[in-house]
C-alpha cells in the first residue's frame, strides 16, 4: 500500500483516479481548490491552491510516497487569462516539485500532454517520446506543458532521487465530458483544413486512471505517450457522427478568424489553424511496452464510448 497526494483530485481524471486507488486499498490524500464528488472510504481531502504555499504545506504534513501532479487548466473558463494559466500550470508544477524536494518524496508523475511536442508542419507521424518538445507559444497550454517540460528535466539532473513519470497525454474523453475539444464535435458540420486530416489521438479516462496509479506505484518511471492505438481522422469522426465536413482554406480560415476575433465573434484567433492543421498523432508503443499498459479502449473506441454517452 502506497500513500498517494492527488492534486486536482476533483477534476474528471483525479476523480477517476480516486475511484480505482481507493478500490486498490491505497491510502489517498485528494487535494484541490473544491472536494472531489466522491471520497473512497478512508481517504482525505485537503484544500490545495498549488499556486501558493499549499503544496509545501501538505505535502509536508501528509508525507506521501507518490505525488500524482493533475492540477492544470486544459480548458480555460470564462473569464480566465493567461496570467492565471500560467500560475495554475507552471508555477503550480513549481511548487509540488520544490516540495517534493524539500521532503523526499519517492516519486512524482506528472500529466503532460501531447499538446507539449506543439503544432507544426514538421511534426513526424507519429511523434515518440524521443521527439523534441516544442509548444508554440500562442497556444497558452502547449507553451506552459513545454516549460513544465523542460523544468522537469532540469530536476532529473539535480534530483535524480526523485523518480518522475512523466505522461504526455492525448485528449481524454469520458462520460458526459464537455470542453473546447468536444465543442468541435457537436457542431453541425466538422471543420477541417484543406489538405490535412486533422487527426485526434484519444484515451479513455478509466485507462488513463489505472496509467496513473500504476505509474504513482509500481510502474518504471519514463516518459511515456498516452493515447489509444490508431488515430481518428475528421472524416471518421464525421461518419461516426453522421455528420459531413467543412473543409476550408487555411488562409481563407485565418484571414476570417483575424477579423472575427477582434469583433468578439470569435474567441479564437488566426493561431488556432495550426490547431487542427497540425495536430500531433502520439505513437503509444512505449507504453505497452516498457510502462507495459495496453489501453483497454481504441482511440475510435474511446471516441465511440464518449459520443454514445452523450447522446450523439
Amino acid at each position: 500500500m502506497s500513500r498517494i497526494l492527488i492534486t486536482g483530485a476533483a477534476g474528471l481524471v483525479g476523480q477517476a483516479l480516486l475511484d480505482i486507488a481507493g478500490r486498490a486499498g491505497h491510502d489517498i490524500v485528494a487535494g484541490d481548490i473544491r472536494e472531489p464528488a466522491r471520497l473512497p472510504e478512508g481517504a482525505t481531502f485537503h484544500r490545495l491552491d498549488v499556486r501558493g504555499g499549499d503544496a509545501e504545506r501538505i505535502i509536508g504534513e501528509v508525507r506521501p510516497d507518490a505525488v500524482v501532479h493533475l492540477a492544470s487548466i486544459v480548458t480555460p473558463p470564462k473569464g480566465s487569462t493567461r496570467d492565471l494559466e500560467y500560475e495554475v500550470d507552471v508555477t503550480g508544477t513549481r511548487n509540488v516539485l520544490g516540495a517534493c524536494v524539500a521532503h523526499g518524496v519517492r516519486r512524482l508523475v506528472v500529466t503532460s500532454s501531447g499538446a507539449a511536442y506543439g503544432y507544426h508542419a514538421d511534426n513526424p507521424v507519429p511523434l515518440t517520446e524521443d521527439c523534441a518538445v516544442r509548444g508554440n507559444q500562442e497556444f497558452a497550454y502547449s507553451h506552459h506543458k513545454r516549460l513544465v517540460e523542460e523544468m522537469l528535466a532540469a530536476a532529473r539532473v539535480d534530483h535524480p532521487e526523485i523518480e518522475q513519470v512523466v505522461l504526455r497525454v492525448g485528449t481524454v474523453l469520458g462520460p458526459g465530458l464537455d470542453n473546447q475539444i468536444t465543442a468541435l464535435f457537436r457542431r453541425k458540420r466538422l471543420l477541417a483544413i484543406a489538405g490535412s486530416p486533422s487527426p485526434f489521438v484519444f484515451i479513455w479516462v478509466d485507462d488513463l486512471a489505472r496509467i496513473l496509479l500504476r505509474a504513482a506505484t509500481d510502474g518504471p518511471a519514463g516518459i511515456y505517450n498516452v493515447a489509444g492505438d490508431r488515430a481518428l481522422g475528421v472524416d471518421d469522426i464525421a461518419a461516426r457522427l453522421g455528420k459531413t465536413v467543412l473543409r476550408l482554406p487555411a488562409w481563407f480560415l485565418k484571414s476570417a478568424l483575424a477579423v472575427a476575433k477582434p469583433l468578439g465573434v470569435s474567441r479564437y484567433g488566426p493561431e488556432q489553424v495550426r490547431f487542427l492543421q497540425y495536430r500531433p498523432v502520439l505513437d503509444n508503443s512505449r507504453l505497452k511496452t516498457v510502462f507495459g499498459y495496453v489501453p483497454e479502449k481504441s482511440s475510435a473506441e474511446a471516441f465511440d464510448a464518449w459520443r454514445r454517452s452523450v447522446g450523439l
